[in-house]
C-alpha cells in the first residue's frame, strides 16, 4: 500500500512532466511560428500566450487521466486515445484517432512545406549576395521538400526516438538561438532603419 507521500510524490512527477512537455512544445517551433503566423493573420502580439493556456490545459488534462480508474493504482494511458478509451469508449474513440492523426498528417504537411520554404529563401538569399539583386534567382520548393521529406523518413527509423532526452535539450538551445538570432537581427534591422531616416 502506498503511503500518502508516494501518493503525492507520483502526481508531482506526472505534473511535472506535463509542464516540461508543455515548456518544450512552447519553445519548440512555437516562439517565432505563433507570433510570426499572429502577425500575418493581424493577431494580437499577445495571441502565443493563448497558444500556452491551450497547450497546457490539454498537458494537465492528460495529466489527470494519466491512469484509470485511480490517479495511483490504475492502468496507464499513454495515449489520448488511449485515456478516451477508458473513460468514454466507443465511436468517440475513432473521433479522437481521426482528430489526432488528421492534425498529425496537417502538422506534417505544414513543417514540410515550410522548411522547403525555408530553404529556398536561403538558397535565393545566397544567389543573391553572389550574384546581385538584378538576377532573377528562381528556385523551385519542390527538391527541397523532397530532401525534407526523405530525412524525416530516415529520423523516423530510428528506434526508441522518444527516449532520446538528450535531443530536448538540443532542441530548446537551437530553438533560443534563432530566436535570438531573430531578434538581434530585427534590432539592427530597426536601428538601420531609424539612422537612415536621420540622415
Amino acid at each position: 500500500m502506498e503511503t500518502e507521500l508516494q501518493k503525492r510524490r507520483s502526481l508531482d512527477v506526472a505534473y511535472c512532466k506535463c509542464t516540461y512537455r508543455n515548456g518544450g512544445d512552447r519553445v519548440g517551433s512555437a516562439v517565432p511560428g505563433v507570433g510570426v503566423s499572429a502577425a500575418r493573420m493581424g493577431g494580437r502580439p499577445d495571441r502565443p500566450r493563448h497558444f500556452s493556456f491551450i497547450t497546457y490545459f490539454t498537458s494537465t488534462l492528460l495529466a489527470d487521466t494519466y491512469r484509470f480508474p485511480g490517479p495511483v493504482h490504475g492502468t496507464r494511458n499513454y495515449t489520448y486515445m488511449d485515456v478516451v478509451r477508458a473513460h468514454l469508449g466507443g465511436y468517440k474513440v475513432q473521433l479522437c484517432g481521426l482528430a489526432q492523426y488528421g492534425n498529425l498528417v496537417g502538422v506534417g504537411i505544414g513543417y514540410t512545406i515550410t522548411a522547403a520554404i525555408s530553404m529556398v529563401a536561403v538558397l535565393r538569399s545566397n544567389c543573391f549576395h553572389k550574384y546581385g539583386h538584378h538576377v532573377k534567382c528562381l528556385k523551385s520548393n519542390y527538391p527541397s521538400m523532397a530532401i525534407f521529406a526523405g530525412i524525416q523518413i530516415i529520423l523516423s527509423q530510428i528506434p526508441n526516438f522518444h527516449e532520446l532526452s538528450w535531443l530536448s535539450i538540443v532542441a530548446a538551445v537551437m530553438s533560443f538561438t534563432y530566436s535570438f538570432i531573430g531578434l538581434g537581427l530585427s534590432i539592427a534591422k530597426l536601428i538601420g532603419t531609424y539612422i537612415l531616416r536621420k540622415i
